[in-house]
Parts: structure tokens; sequence; C-alpha cells
């Protein structure tokens, strides 16, 4: 297969990073490949007409390597195999895949870069099925994608929570209060474990682990036996008590995930009547999306887009390149999808966590 032209979309939720993917796509497909690169904007919205893409230059990507965000623009409630469509004053889900497929074939585009997390993956795969060349990058701040060992985009949202719990104990400290720092997580807690560790939180509440507020409570009193009169409590928006259901600030529907968030308050809440400490509450949200990537995820980011830019020209369709140990590789697209890379209740991670005397809240 010859390529000389190919098209790339970041879709779902931003991540830091982002930039740095559509970057070194662009620069190794034109300096190495003598391709040309067409940006979708918007994500998958981009291809369903009225089509809005642009031709991506060595000009047009010069000086994006720290910003974060994406300069294509994204979209996560753009998928088109079920895309909201009003008729007759309803809103209905129609699958608008063969207007995506057609505007590929209309642009003359040989392959496809789809960047992005589950949501994103998952449509990818769709559009493989049905015969369009795809090569995914992953991309989550939430680290719970399978078959890669880290996505980017995490490292820089661990930094950005790490960073809020040190400044949360000074004014734990100084007040005598419990903070519940509520960060980004949905299934998996990788970015509570990781910035609850790093950041000496005492206790780290993950969605794997459905928590005991008494046992939240007991370390709290805990640490007022041993003089500590504060307690810094991180909280995935996932994690939920032993018998208990998610928080949501919005239920779902058959149209649309529920948007969650509300763990954090309620935990603040019921400890400030349990604990007999002021309890505050501090959600990051979508502060962990935002800014300058690290250096960390800058380079993983340039790798990914140039490893999938020498799949294309290898011809290796169907696949996301993937981190394993220091060394890119690629896997089938249909291995990444229909799952998500949970934190092992009983890993490493959880026993570090564990043997320094932090609370799971079980």
């Amino acid at each position: 297969m010859t390529v000389r032209r190919i098209a790339m979309l970041t879709g779902g939720g931003d991540a830091p990073g982002l930039n740095a993917v559509i970057r070194a796509v662009t620069k190794t497909a034109i300096q190495e490949y003598g391709w040309e690169v067409i940006g979708i904007r918007n994500g998958f919205d981009g291809l369903i007409p009225p089509v809005s893409v642009e031709p991506l230059t060595l000009d047009s990507v010069q000086g994006i390597l720290p910003r974060g965000g994406t300069i294509l623009g994204t979209a996560n409630r753009g998928s088109p195999l079920a895309r909201r469509v009003t008729s007759g004053g309803r809103v209905e889900l129609v699958d608008q895949t063969p207007e995506a497929i057609a505007t590929l074939k209309d642009l003359g585009v040989d392959a496809l870069i789809v960047i992005g997390g589950d949501g994103t993956l998952n449509i990818a795969n769709a559009l493989a099925q049905r015969g369009v060349p795809v090569v995914a990058v992953p991309k989550t701040i939430d680290n719970d994608l399978p078959e890669t060992d880290q996505t980017f985009g995490f490292d820089t949202a661990v930094l950005t929570a790490t960073e809020a719990i040190d400044k949360l104990h000074s004014t734990a400290e100084s007040h005598h209060r419990v903070m519940v720092l509520e960060v980004m997580g949905r299934e998996a807690g990788w970015i509570a474990i990781h910035a609850g560790i790093a950041g000496g939180a005492d206790v780290i509440l993950i969605p794997e682990i459905p928590f005991s507020v008494s046992k939240v409570v007991e370390k709290i009193a805990e640490r007022d036996r041993l003089g500590r009169h504060f307690s810094i409590v991180v909280a995935a928006e996932g994690a939920h008590p032993i018998g208990g259901r998610r928080f949501y600030l919005r239920e779902g529907d058959e149209l649309s995930l529920g948007r969650l968030g509300g763990v954090g308050e309620w935990l603040a809440n019921t400890l400030a009547i349990t604990s007999g400490h002021e309890a505050r509450c501090t959600v990051l949200g979508h502060l962990q999306r935002g800014g300058t990537p690290t250096p960390f995820d800058r380079l993983l980011a340039t790798r990914y887009g140039a490893a999938a830019v020498r799949a294309v020209a290898a011809g290796r369709f169907n696949h996301m390149v993937a981190l394993k140990g220091n060394v890119i590789c690629e896997v089938p697209l249909e291995r990444c999808v229909g799952r998500v890379r949970t934190v092992p209740p009983d890993g490493e991670l959880v026993q570090t966590a564990r043997g320094l005397g932090i609370s799971l809240g079980v």
C-alpha cells in the first residue's frame, strides 16, 4: 500500500501531551516520509458534514510541544456510531459511521491516526472493522487503558494532584482540619494512589476498594493520639462506601454517561460529624487536565506519535502503539477496547501504601 496522505484526530477529554503527539506525527510524516498530513477538528465530529479539517504543516506545529490541550480541538460526545440527531422534536441515536468513512475517502486519506482513551479507541476499532486503516495512540490522564504500562497525560495529572496535597498539608496542620482532596478516576484509582503516596496522604480511597467511613475515622483518631491533629484524605471520584453506590453530579441515561463527583464533599461533611474535626473538601476537577505537560509526558507523547507514523509506513494497521517497560511496541487494537485497567487491590502499590501506614478505608 502506497501512503501519500494521512489524517489525525484527538478524541475524548483533553490531556497534557496531545499537542506533542500532533507535532511528532506531523514532523515525522513530512520529514521522514514526505506525506501530507490532515488534521480533523473536534474529534470524530470533524468527519461528519459539515466537515472540519485543516492541513498540518511544519509551520502549524511549531511551538506547540509545551502547550496543553490540543490545537485540533476535541469532543467526548461525538461518536459517529451513536450520534445524537434531532428528528421530529425527538433526540435519537443514529449510526453515521458511513458518512465518516465517506469523508475519509473524499479527502484521499490513506490512513487514520486516532489519539484517545477508551471511548475514542472503541470508535477507532469499529472503523478498523469496517475497513479503515487505523493506528491508535493511547491517551488518558486516568491511566486506565489496557495493554500499555502508561498513557501520556497521567504523569502531569499526578504532578498536579501531588502539588495540591503538598499545599493542603500546611493549611490542614495550621487549622487542625481534615482536608479531603477529590481527584479524577472514574473506575480506576491510579491518580489517587500515585499522588496519595507521593504526597504523603493519610487515607487513600479508590474505586477498586470500597471504603468504610468508620475506618477513615479510626485513622484520624489514631493520628490524634500521636499528636498529629490533622489528616489528608485523597479520594478518587469513583470511590464509594461499602455497600453504597458511586456519587453523581448528574445521572446518566441512554444517551450519555453520568457525571461522577461529590464523594469528596459527602465525605468531608460526614467526617465533620464523626471525627471531631473540621473537614473541608477540595475538588481538583479539570485542573488535572490542563497546563504544560511534564517532560515525561512530552517525551512519551512524542515517542507514541513517531511510532504511530512508523506503524503506518510499515502497513501495521488496526494496532495501538503502547509502552511496555521502556519499549514502544504495537498491540492489536481489538485487545485494547472493552475493558479497563484498574489498580490491583492486592498489588504492589496498595501493599506499599499499607506498609506506610496509609489507610485504604478498610
